[in-house]
């Protein structure tokens, strides 16, 4: 099967403050410096699990406290502070009506992701919506976009996997997929160009363009 993996965050939602606000109520629990602007926003797509120790040098134990506090907050708040990118939903339905086999493969866990969707009233387009495992044993972008081909029996060559970040790039890599880099999104324009994505769209609008030209 042919197919198109979507990204979450910062692809189809604007989930900015929502993430940063769980970021904030975890590091304000256990009482741990609140990391500068620049810092908090690249939380935004990156397993929690990698970010925590990376940007504030927490060790196993303290990670694992971190990304418990900011799912305590993030389950009952943060996960409705959030938005989709104008012009979204009618892309995602114009795909859907084309006959596209729509997916989600997200770093969110699982019980978040069907949860927003749901909530934004988009479940319905998405064949399935993948994310990060309970257990954590399937976390990076890499693993769940190899999750979703073996689940599904994809043809990785001639799918494609849009995002905002260079890890859905470099996942896509992984697996042989071409790939589409919105730059509308939380993403750095160098960090994306280094990835080398098969194509980079600058609005919702681009993307759109380029998606509904593919020969799938």
């Amino acid at each position: 099967m042919n197919a198109l993996l979507f990204d979450l965050d910062g692809t189809l939602t604007d989930s900015a403050p929502g993430i940063i606000k769980s970021v904030k109520y975890a590091l304000e629990s256990i009482q741990a410096p609140i990391p500068s602007d620049e810092i908090l926003q690249r939380f935004l797509g990156p397993p929690l699990w990698e970010s925590f120790p990376v940007y504030c040098q927490f060790d196993e134990s303290s990670t694992r406290e971190a990304v418990r506090l900011y799912r305590e907050y993030y389950a009952v708040k943060g996960i409705y502070e959030q938005e989709l990118y104008e012009g979204i939903p009618e892309l995602m339905l114009e795909l859907n009506q084309a006959g596209l086999p729509l997916f989600v493969a997200t770093a969110k866990p699982d019980m978040y992701a069907g949860k927003i969707l749901e909530h934004m009233k988009l479940d319905h387009l998405f064949v399935d919506i993948c994310g990060a495992s309970a257990d954590n044993s399937r976390a990076d972008k890499t693993s769940i976009i190899g999750h979703v081909i073996e689940k599904h029996g994809l043809n990785p060559n001639a799918s494609w996997m849009i995002g905002d970040k260079e890890h859905d790039i470099y996942g896509a890599h992984a697996h042989s997929m071409k790939s589409i880099a919105c730059l509308y999104g939380y993403g750095m324009q160098n960090d994306l160009e280094q990835s080398a994505p098969t194509h980079m769209c600058s609005s919702v609008q681009d993307l759109r363009d380029v998606l509904l030209n593919l020969q799938l």
